[in-house]
């Protein structure tokens, strides 16, 4: 047996703890103090972004966008079934039905080319799901969205500090969500922002956000008391979660440094592998810059997967596969889709494997996961 090695493990990177303790002492824990608005700003000029609104989790920043952009009963959202349950459940709480499109298979993002093909008259959006922090085809979504008269959102979950031809993931479309949990790169445990790049959307966003009241514009006096102006919801994170987060965004760079050399270990030490034909590696296109948020492989198919998944269990490595596509689960069937519909998405996310990666990981723990694959795979690594 070899020693334990977690799939991912919380870490401390800088000042967070002085900054928890900071927030106690200035006496607000509640909500949108200092380090709140430290975090937005930090956002707003790392990466070009019009207005950050924190949120408890990118689930709430996701369910924003979609009361923003007005989805309502028996609009449709075209977007990837390879993706996270709360891309889907944005829209479908709100009455809207998910139009699932096949996902392309270098990258698992949306497929541009599908898209398409999917808009009816009843299609509202497009979420764009930047998958391992890898940029979908901005520019022809984007131009599909125009032509159509369509909403973007970008569900940027794990594409925080990566980029597209320059220009950060979230800052792309009218809208962005961010994901600040503890399997991020950047965490507070639980956490998210919505990135607001169409500035109509800021003050409504502010009021979701706020339980449907006023109380942003109360709070920098432009109003001489608060009230109930809309359906909201309550979207403020603590404050303790705010200063923790801080902590590390103010290490930015060192962190996107050490998940880099964990990226390029895995990718150099795998390589042989990858030429043998064993496995694939990830495949990052042209204008894109990654935030090394993930290592995953695909392997020859789902059963090499699983039983691959169960050898590393046995010797105490935690190697999870990823999504389940929604639209082969039971909320997918009660929808109206079956397991066939779409291929791609279901052969690729049956290949799929990802690796132990987390800040502090050894050297020795890399090597330990590549000989352990290299071994089951049947080839020296």
């Amino acid at each position: 047996m070899t020693t334990d090695i977690p799939f991912n493990k919380p870490y401390v990177a800088g000042n967070e703890l002085a900054y928890v303790a900071e927030a106690i002492e200035l006496g607000n824990i509640s909500g949108d103090g200092l380090f709140t608005r430290r975090c937005q700003q930090l956002l707003e000029q790392r990466f070009g972004i019009g207005r950050v609104l924190l949120m408890p989790s990118c689930t709430a920043a996701l369910e924003t966008a979609a009361m923003l952009f007005d989805i309502g009963p028996g609009d449709e959202v075209i977007l990837p079934s390879y993706t996270f349950v709360s891309t889907a459940n944005a829209f479908v709480r709100l009455g809207a039905r998910p139009v699932f499109v096949e996902i392309r298979a270098d990258t698992l993002n949306i497929d541009a080319a599908t898209i398409e093909a999917a808009i009816t008259p009843r299609t509202r959006a497009i979420c764009a799901v930047h998958y391992a922090g890898v940029a979908c085809e901005m520019e022809a979504i984007l131009a599909i969205a125009e032509r159509y008269g369509l909403r973007v959102v970008e569900d940027a979950a794990q594409g925080v500090h990566a980029y597209y031809h320059g220009r950060a993931l979230g800052s792309l479309a009218p809208l962005g969500c961010y994901s600040f949990h503890a399997t991020k790169n950047y965490t507070c445990g639980e956490g998210g922002a919505l990135c607001i790049n169409d500035r109509a959307l800021i003050e409504r966003a502010e009021i979701l956000r706020e339980k449907g009241t006023d109380r942003s514009k109360f709070s920098r006096g432009e109003v001489d008391k608060y009230t109930w102006v809309d359906v909201g919801s309550s979207y403020v994170p603590s404050e303790i979660s705010s200063a923790f987060l801080f902590g590390q965004l103010e290490r930015l760079e060192p962190i996107a440094e050490r998940r880099r050399a964990i990226f390029e270990r895995y990718r150099t030490e795998l390589q042989p592998l990858a030429d043998h034909g064993l496995l694939r590696l990830p495949f990052i296109p042209p204008g894109c810059v990654i935030n090394y948020h993930m290592f995953h492989v695909l392997v020859a198919d789902q059963p090499t997967r699983d039983a691959l998944v169960d050898h590393l269990r046995r010797r105490s490595i935690s190697a999870p596969f990823h999504y389940v596509p929604l639209h082969t689960s039971p909320m997918g069937e009660r929808l109206g889709y079956v397991p066939g519909d779409l291929p791609l998405t279901e052969a690729l996310a049956g290949r799929t494997l990802r690796l132990p990666f987390f800040y502090a990981i050894t050297e020795e723990q890399q090597r330990t996961v590549v000989r352990e694959i290299g071994g089951f795979l049947g080839a020296d690594s």
